[in-house]
């Protein structure tokens, strides 16, 4: 045997070994790892512009030195030491008061749970209330980080649709009579984003937002409320939020400082019923969040800078909102969308013929990132839910979403 086909076999042998050890570690993986691929994650590339993800723009990333030396310094015996599992309690205070600030919450610091960011607030909930088998309500689309969190409790999904005021209450309601009437359980609770959802960017109307809160205090079912994006508001009245308008404690409302300060801080919260979140409190494993990163941002708010720095931060996003719009406008014609008033996303609804993962998949190639709009609905294999895609505008500069907006527009017509 020459050493050439020696060293093939050898590989041969390895490969063959390692596909079985590959095999054996399968078998023994839980229901929720084996809906996932065995894939390392792709590595970031350079000179790509991304519409992918809500990242912030790295101008508006404030700068913290003052409130590390301060977290680092004065409050050592706090912050380098392990956190309170609820959250620091000055924390919790401010959010509290931050919160009925804001349309009118009736909360206290009780009412607060501190969070490694709002997904983990999300993940919480859900190891709160569910077990396998139960269902939930989202929206047709939802927001797709939460689509495998949801799926990896073994969650039945029922799809409620939306327009231009948000989630169809009436629509909901049907459901939840027609499941009533067929002996079926109601859902445990509904999900959704009502300030410029993710992905479409509409903003719930406030006659829906109370009928939805009657509803489910008619049908005892609870309401989950993702609010990233409350501040980043670009025009209108802010409405009162779903906690704001919760007289029966229905409402668990999840926040974060990430898309106002720095999505790498980790730090959000859960606000609700002082039983629920004392529950929640035992089921957190991570021995309390971060208290540096909590220190950093306390200060940091109780310094006066977190008002300007909203005012900041909407000047920006609403320069790439309207760069974003003019460039699909001029270069994606064909292409419906509704002009959001906030947040960080477009959707894009194209011609029935036109897939938008064929057309993320080619951008891909031209180095534009994006996400393609099948991964926002919880049923998958629908051929129709194709012809939709989001597009971020809240990383890239000016300059970037006009060029990556022009190379999307070449991928398009070269589809046809």
């Amino acid at each position: 045997m020459n050493s050439e086909s020696g060293l093939a076999t050898a590989k041969t042998e390895a490969n063959e070994s390692f596909n079985e050890a590959t095999a054996n570690h399968d078998k023994l993986l839980a229901g929720r790892a084996r809906q996932l691929s065995a894939a390392a994650p792709a590595a970031a590339g350079t000179h790509v512009t991304s519409f992918d993800s809500g990242h912030a723009f790295p101008g508006v990333l404030p700068d913290l030195t003052a409130e590390a030396d301060a977290a680092l310094g004065q409050y050592r015996p706090e912050t380098l030491q392990y956190a309170p599992r609820p959250g620091l309690a000055e924390l919790r205070k401010w959010i509290a008061e931050y919160m009925r600030a804001d349309g009118g919450c009736h909360l206290e610091a009780e009412n607060v749970l501190v969070t490694n960011g709002a997904k983990h607030a999300l993940e919480l909930v859900c190891r709160l209330l569910l077990d396998p088998g139960d269902a939930i309500v989202v929206t047709t689309p939802t927001y797709f980080t939460a689509i495998p969190i949801f799926r990896s409790f073994g969650v039945e999904f029922i799809e409620i649709s939306q327009d231009s005021e948000g989630l169809c209450v009436a629509q909901l309601e049907e459901v939840l009579m027609s499941r009533s009437r067929a002996g079926l359980r109601l859902p445990k609770f509904i999900y959704d984003v009502p300030d410029f959802h993710n992905p479409t960017g509409v903003t719930m109307s406030r006659g829906r937002r109370e009928a939805l809160i009657a509803l489910a205090e008619r049908s005892r079912i609870l309401l989950v409320e993702d609010s990233p994006y409350r501040k980043v508001r670009f025009e209108g009245d802010s409405l009162p939020s779903w906690k704001a308008l919760d007289e029966g404690n229905s409402v668990l409302s999840l926040g974060t400082f990430s898309k106002l300060l720095a999505p790498g801080m980790r730090v959000g919260w859960v606000a609700g019923s002082p039983a629920l979140i004392n529950r929640m409190i035992q089921l957190k494993s991570d021995g309390g969040s971060c208290p540096l990163t909590q220190r950093m941002i306390l200060e940091f708010c109780k310094g006066g800078r977190l008002e300007g720095h909203i005012a900041r931060v909407q000047q920006v996003y609403r320069e790439h909102r309207d760069c974003m719009v003019a460039a699909v406008r001029r270069e994606l014609p064909e292409a419906a969308m509704t002009v959001p008033h906030g947040g960080y996303y477009v959707w894009l609804t194209l011609p029935e013929h036109v897939d938008g993962d064929l057309l993320a998949l080619r951008a891909q190639q031209r180095s534009v990132i994006f996400i393609p709009g099948s991964k926002f609905f919880a049923a998958a294999g629908v051929a129709s839910r194709k012809r939709y895609i989001r597009l971020a505008y809240s990383h890239a500069t000016p300059q970037e979403i006009d060029e990556g907006v022009k190379i999307l527009g070449e991928v398009y017509r070269a589809l046809d």
